[in-house]
């Protein structure tokens, strides 16, 4: 056996070292991936980690690299299966890189930002609406390290960079569609925050260039308060042939209305969401929708982030992804 090598020890860089007949530093540039090595001796090293059943320390290898390897994520909204889409992206970017998600939900734990900026994460990815204190915490922690925000448009702060889908153009599309299929009574259940701001205003622009009146009601991105405002809206002989819903949650509630109220969709109403979230999906439901292009939103968030970590001081941007439109069942001519 070779000097240093116990079996009654766990092993170590120096017992991988001696096992291979290579030095430490070598086997610590093995670990570290890099370009500097001949195939031979990466094999070696690699073979003898295996022999040994040797695991790289993450608290020893964070002490030398003065880094963690952990990204904080902080979600909006875990019940919301939107994010599990972003997720999906983002993950997938952090592990080839050797970084390790740390998730907090920012709606149960008003102070998810400073707490993760605490466990001196590498970096954070701060995922949907912010609350008013993610803002607050978000400016004073990006001074400190990297800050992405994915899927929202807020913050909006000099210091971070921001990837979004382009809502304005997603809510105009979706409207335009129901213009196209003959609607001229559009309602919408409205979101909250800034995307639920830019959503509505993509919604009224295109109905005013139709020349045809905006009716919005308030909302808050979910099932039960688009069930409740589409009760109130579609009674009377001027109710809305069309339903044009801030997300897909809320369009779910106005199909549970409708059906309550013995409205056919699409024969007496069409509804459009917004998200193209899995159930949006489901032949039961065959809801259209605006695909804001979740997954790559995520993809780019980890990229960004990633891409500052390695050393790129560029000014901070915010990237707007383009949505497109899916026509599926919900969707049909106006009733005549």
């Amino acid at each position: 056996m070779p000097r240093d090598v116990r079996p009654d020890r766990p092993p170590t860089i120096r017992t991988v070292a001696a096992r291979a007949g290579v030095s430490k530093s070598l086997v610590s540039l093995v670990l570290k991936n890099s370009p500097h090595v001949s195939d031979e001796r990466r094999s070696a090293v690699l073979a003898a980690m295996a022999e040994l059943g040797y695991r790289p320390d993450p608290i020893a290898r964070s002490l030398t690299e003065r880094r963690t390897r952990t990204i904080g994520v902080v979600v909006d909204d875990l019940a919301n299966p939107w994010y599990v889409g972003l997720l999906q992206g983002l993950r997938p970017v952090l592990h080839e890189h050797g970084l390790r998600p740390l998730l907090a939900d920012g709606r149960t734990e008003p102070d998810a930002v400073e707490a993760l900026s605490d466990l001196r994460v590498d970096g954070m990815v701060v995922v949907g609406t912010a609350t008013p204190t993610a803002i607050v915490q978000a400016r004073s922690v990006s001074a400190a390290l990297p800050i992405v925000v994915a899927g929202t448009r807020e913050p909006l702060l000099s210091t971070v960079d921001l990837v979004a889908n382009d809502d304005d153009a997603g809510a105009r599309a979706a409207t335009r569609h129901l213009i196209g299929l003959g609607h001229r009574r559009i309602a919408h259940v409205a979101g909250e925050g800034e995307v639920g701001r830019i959503r509505l205003a993509g919604y009224e622009g295109e109905m005013a260039r139709a020349g045809l009146t905006a009716r919005s009601v308030p909302g808050d991105w979910t099932e039960a308060t688009g069930h409740a405002r589409a009760r109130e809206i579609l009674v009377g002989p001027d109710r809305p042939t069309a339903v044009l819903a801030a997300n897909d949650l809320s369009a779910i509630g106005v199909l549970t209305a409708a059906d309550e109220l013995g409205l056919d969709v699409p024969g007496d109403l069409s509804i459009v969401g917004y998200d193209d979230t899995f159930f949006a999906r489901m032949q039961r439901l065959s809801l259209s929708t605006i695909d804001p292009r979740t997954v790559e939103i995520g993809r780019a968030a980890g990229e960004v982030l990633t891409g500052r970590l390695d050393g790129d001081a560029a000014t901070p941007t915010m990237r707007l992804l383009a949505p497109r439109l899916v026509v599926r069942r919900s969707t049909g001519p106006v009733p005549v």
